[in-house]
């Protein structure tokens, strides 16, 4: 196996801060860590640059970054979601046929957390610690969709382009009144033919969604309440997500069901939306007492 001395020294200097309640000199790392004194205040400097490690120029000592507690803030976050999220997730997959999932948003990307699968479900590429572009994911999506348009702008400031993807389907309209789908967003004038509306995830090559559609099409998932991708992630399955919420109405998690397309009838989807409305309040309230 090869050897990657400056990513090892990296982490054994993040963990003697983390053990250590001070700030503490250079010196004393090096000596602690009996490493090189050059190797130490490069690593120290892309440390800081990076946000994991602060400088005291005045005390001339580090101590743990911004960066780093944020790290241990989303840690004892996920935990709780996940010991809580997986008994409700094994009901919905159970309830679809399919596979339960749990998500956070991270950057332009999301992260599963879990997956629960029900008795003889496809094997999908969503397994823990996978990571997948946000605009590709219906989990994405529904997080996205809790954040207002300045939010989602600079959350994907990093993208060079949105994402395409297969064809594209309209996202189904749910008996119930307030299942019902929305109406789908503007379209751009600018191609020959545009997707329908209801699964951005889809998006094809010769119709690259701008800005613009996204915008309408998370507004349309705040409307009707979940988000949708068919055939965007894996062949032959759909998707169905709603977004879990922090007390402070921010998109900590979204609670996901997988199951194989056209599996389900109106009355199936509909209740399937339900259940993850309801499982994704109960998450809520559990974990940051949401209401």
């Amino acid at each position: 196996m090869a050897q990657v001395p400056a990513a090892r020294n990296t982490l054994r200097i993040l963990a003697l801060l983390s053990r250590i309640d001070v700030p503490v000199s250079a010196a004393r790392i090096r000596a602690e860590l009996d490493l090189p004194r050059s190797s130490t205040y490069h690593l120290l400097r892309e440390m800081e640059a990076a946000g994991f490690v602060m400088h005291i120029p005045g005390e001339q000592t580090y101590g743990l970054g911004v960066a780093a507690y944020e790290m241990a803030q989303a840690y004892t976050t996920q935990q709780p979601l996940v010991r809580l999220g997986q008994k409700r997730l094994r009901e919905l997959a159970v309830q679809a046929g399919g596979s339960g999932h749990l998500s956070r948003l991270v950057g332009p990307e999301i992260v599963y957390l879990v997956e629960v699968r029900s008795p003889g479900a496809q094997a999908l590429i969503t397994d823990v610690g996978v990571r997948l572009p946000a605009l590709r994911t219906a989990s994405g999506l529904a997080m996205l969709s809790v954040l207002n348009d300045a939010q989602v702008k600079a959350v994907l400031a990093s993208l060079p382009d949105i994402p395409s993807g297969p064809a594209p389907v309209p996202a189904p309209s749910l008996a119930g009144g307030a299942d019902a789908a929305a109406p789908g967003p503007d379209h751009d004038t600018d191609h020959a033919t545009t997707p329908a509306s209801g699964d951005f995830a889809a998006s094809t090559d010769t119709t690259r969604p701008t800005l613009r559609r996204l915008l309408a099409e998370l507004d349309a998932i705040r409307t009707r309440g979940f988000a949708l991708e068919r055939e965007a992630v894996a062949r032959g399955q759909e998707s169905v997500s709603v977004p879990v919420r922090d007390h402070l109405s921010r998109p900590a998690a979204a609670i996901t069901v997988t199951h194989p397309v056209d599996s389900l009838d109106e009355a199936g989807r509909a209740g399937l939306v339900r259940s993850l409305r309801e499982a994704s309040a109960a998450l809520g309230a559990a974990v940051f007492g949401a209401r």
